[in-house]
């Protein structure tokens, strides 16, 4: 017997699951500044989630929060244009401290999205993700960073990052298993948002592996 309808969808408020309807999208400083002192992958690397990222955010409606530090002050420039250029509409929130979640305009904007379920990418890992993170959890947020669109100053500070914000309760995903996710069913009309950004990945993923000699890296 052959399938070809999808199953029937459940509640898209309350699924323990991630759905468009029931998360949120945060990225914190993707800026120049900082892919330039990321030494545990490179800038081709981490856009190869962080891009997927933001095509996911926008192609399923999902609410986004973008945020950026010292722009304002003249010291860093705003998030990159390859970033950018996937959300259009979405503004970036400027602050002066390190930890997003200390900021108050920030924490107006996540609250403003109404969602528990944050899924955050940011630069450094250890940093800019790992501190809005660990506040975020202990104020009831579940937290999903995304791993393979992120990175530290060094491996080392990556992974040590994730083990600290996995130890407090957060929940690890990566770009196209949310992907996944939020699509969840090859049947339902929707899929083919997912399918283009799915052939997308796997053809900056090849060009990746092509000028790195090593087509089986990240």
């Amino acid at each position: 017997m052959s399938k070809t309808a999808p199953e029937p969808i459940r509640d898209l408020q309350t699924d323990h699951l991630l759905t468009p309807q029931n998360s949120a999208i945060v990225l914190i400083d993707f800026q120049p500044g900082q892919y330039a002192t990321v030494g545990s992958a490179t800038r081709d690397e981490i856009n190869l989630g962080a891009i997927t990222l933001a095509k996911l955010a926008h192609a399923y409606q999902v609410p986004t929060v973008v945020t950026t530090v010292a722009v304002d002050m003249g010291v860093n420039q705003p998030t990159v244009p390859e970033l950018m250029n996937e959300l259009p509409g979405v503004d970036q929130i400027d602050r002066t401290g390190v930890n997003s979640w200390e900021d108050a305009d920030f924490r107006a904007a996540i609250e403003a999205t109404g969602r528990k379920k944050i899924i955050m990418a940011g630069l450094w890992t250890e940093v800019c993700l790992a501190f809005p993170t660990l506040d975020m959890l202990e104020e009831g947020y579940e937290i999903y960073p995304v791993i393979d669109a992120v990175g530290g100053v060094s491996s080392v500070t990556h992974e040590s990052a994730i083990t600290r914000m996995v130890q407090a309760g957060a929940h690890p995903i990566t770009s196209l298993a949310l992907g996944c996710e939020l699509m969840r069913n090859w049947a339902r009309s929707d899929a083919d948002l997912y399918r283009t950004i799915i052939n997308d990945y796997f053809r900056r993923k090849r060009e990746i592996g092509e000028s790195s000699g090593d087509l089986f890296r990240r």
